[in-house]
């Protein structure tokens, strides 16, 4: 058994490793008091005045307590950042890294700039943590790129991929969990998911073209498929992928 599990883990990519490697830790290291909460989480005013710039960076490995929600998260966690890393950005891990950051930097503008709106500004607030909301992103962003896969949910009803993030949030609704983070999964998802498949499409620009330096500290293997002379682009494969939440 521990040496499938220690398989499993070297098998996985770079990033889905170190994000699954200090997801965990942190947040085991907290349930064991080794860690304090109160010196990760997300004060624009300690990383302003006190210069406290780690903040920006450990909100986001932080799961709370160590319950069935963190064993829910840690598997959409494991699963959809590697399925995206494998497959989604193959041979990319310099553009899937800056995914990544680019949707943590969104997360943190709207939680920053929704504290200073009136009337709203209590919401954002609470939001101490941003590591579930880039967990949603994740699962958005895989769901846009493989839409047509079949999924089913606690074995009740089968739907499509393309309508994962809305039958999460329902479920969270269902069982009366907060809504903002998974809301803000998805605002960071599809701001993204424009940027980069959409919007060049229309304008033949890419806005989020991967940075020179971020590409120099990954050495990607060029991944060359070969398409087959006379082939004609069919209808994605439906394939029955189960889901559980």
């Amino acid at each position: 058994m521990a040496q499938a599990v220690e398989e499993w883990y070297k098998q996985m990519p770079i990033i889905t490793r170190s994000y699954l490697t200090a997801a965990v830790v942190t947040t085991v290291g907290c349930s064991l008091d080794i860690i304090s909460p109160y010196h990760l989480y997300l004060n624009p005013r300690l990383v302003v005045k006190d210069y406290e710039i780690w903040r920006l960076i450990t909100n986001f490995f932080y799961f709370r307590k160590m319950d069935l929600d963190f064993l829910f998260h840690m598997f959409f966690l494991a699963r959809y950042c590697k399925l995206l890393e494998e497959n989604s950005f193959r041979g990319r891990t310099a553009d899937f890294f800056y995914m990544l950051l680019f949707g943590a930097s969104v997360l943190t503008g709207i939680v920053l700039v929704g504290g200073m709106i009136p009337y709203v500004s209590a919401s954002f607030a609470k939001i101490l943590f941003l590591s579930n909301s880039l967990t949603f992103m994740m699962v958005y962003v895989w769901s846009k790129h493989n839409p047509y896969i079949h999924m089913s949910f606690l074995g009740l009803f089968t739907f499509t991929a393309a309508y994962l993030p809305w039958v999460l949030l329902g479920f969270s609704i269902l069982v009366g969990t907060s809504t903002w983070v998974d809301l803000l999964g998805m605002v960071a998802g599809h701001a993204y998911y424009y940027l980069e498949d959409v919007y060049p499409r229309m304008s033949g620009r890419r806005p989020l073209k991967t940075p020179a330096f971020i590409k120099s500290l990954f050495a990607d293997d060029n991944v060359i498929v070969a398409q087959p002379a006379n082939a004609r682009f069919a209808a994605p494969p439906v394939l029955d992928h189960p889901q559980q939440r």
